[in-house]
């Protein structure tokens, strides 16, 4: 393939030379020179774009916590013990519990479903008393959703679970009147009336964990928790179809993860276009470069930028121009 790549390239350089010995020996060229111009970019951005194709494969992780798929471990993995069995697996497409008896945290009985149906939904899932990993993801969503041109209570949902079933309503409204008040003031009521603070009993909770991949356990050692960070990204119909790790979210993976939930519902063609670039890479859950596509976006570019320039060169009444020597 290299060897074809360099002949292709040899070949895109050759064909202007071979225009401009033609016309010093007097004769007319078959063709205008320009459309050798365009010919040869069209031959090397062909050489750069195959061999990129095959740069380009989805990689499937296998992390004792973040996993593209259904962790099994194979050796002692080195996490501290209180670790061990924590993780999420992620379930890409599956559905979620959706008659789920949960209560808000105005203390009212209600259904996972009763938060899905019209919009693509943000799902966390944290306890309310921890004393720090939870608060981080909380914060990492605040953060996000401070800046996003989407607005929680408006394009998307966010409903949080706590996964303590010793958790009181009363925690949870505490928890979302802090959390709604750090966004700004424009964006408080949509978030009040779209961010949802869950609390359920032990069987509600031990369903929705299996449904969303999610491996905890109580710690006595340090009386917490110990569980992995994420949130979770459903579509409206309730099936899983982004999960980003950690407790930083990207404003621009969250909303181009949203975008897709939403089946291109909402956003914008510079969305559509950014969604042709990148694609979501289930092993980091995080969105990447689509090499292939980039390579077709700019040569795409360049060739507009040589019509164009070539027409405006036309109507002034000026020369060709040369590519290569510029003369």
């Amino acid at each position: 393939m290299i060897q074809e790549t360099k002949a292709q390239g040899q070949e895109g350089r050759l064909a202007p030379a071979c225009v401009e010995c033609h016309s010093v020996r007097g004769g007319k060229p078959p063709f205008p020179t320009w459309s050798f111009s365009i010919l040869s970019v069209i031959v090397l951005l062909t050489a750069f774009c195959v061999p990129a194709f095959g740069q380009f494969s989805q990689t499937q992780g296998n992390s004792p916590l973040y996993s593209a798929r259904p962790y099994a471990a194979r050796a002692p993995s080195g996490l501290p013990k209180a670790l061990n069995g924590v993780g999420i697996d992620q379930k890409l497409n599956e559905q979620l519990p959706l008659d789920l008896a949960l209560t808000d945290e105005n203390g009212k009985s209600v259904k996972l479903g009763d938060y899905f149906g019209k919009k693509p939904v943000v799902l966390s899932l944290v306890y309310y008393q921890c004393p720090m990993l939870c608060n981080q993801i909380l914060n990492g969503m605040v953060t996000a959703f401070k800046v996003m041109a989407f607005k929680p209570g408006e394009e998307f949902e966010v409903v949080t679970v706590s996964f303590d079933p010793r958790e009181t309503p009363a925690l949870a409204a505490a928890k979302k009147n802090t959390y709604v008040n750090y966004l700004p003031e424009a964006r408080r009521s949509g978030a009040a009336a779209g961010w949802h603070f869950l609390t359920a009993d032990e069987a509600s909770i031990k369903r929705l964990t299996e449904a969303v991949g999610f491996r905890y356990h109580w710690d006595d050692a340090t009386n917490q928790f110990a569980h992995a960070s994420a949130i979770y990204l459903t579509t409206p119909e309730g099936k899983l179809a982004r999960y980003f790790y950690g407790i930083e979210y990207a404003p621009r993976d969250l909303r181009l993860g949203l975008i897709e939930a939403a089946d291109n519902k909402i956003g914008t063609p510079v969305d559509q276009l950014l969604l042709y670039c990148f694609h979501y890479d289930p092993a980091t859950g995080k969105y990447g470069a689509r090499v292939m596509n980039l390579m077709r976006v700019g040569g795409v570019a360049t060739l507009l930028g040589v019509v164009v320039m070539l027409f405006a060169m036309r109507r002034r009444g000026a020369a060709p121009v040369d590519l290569q020597t510029g003369t």
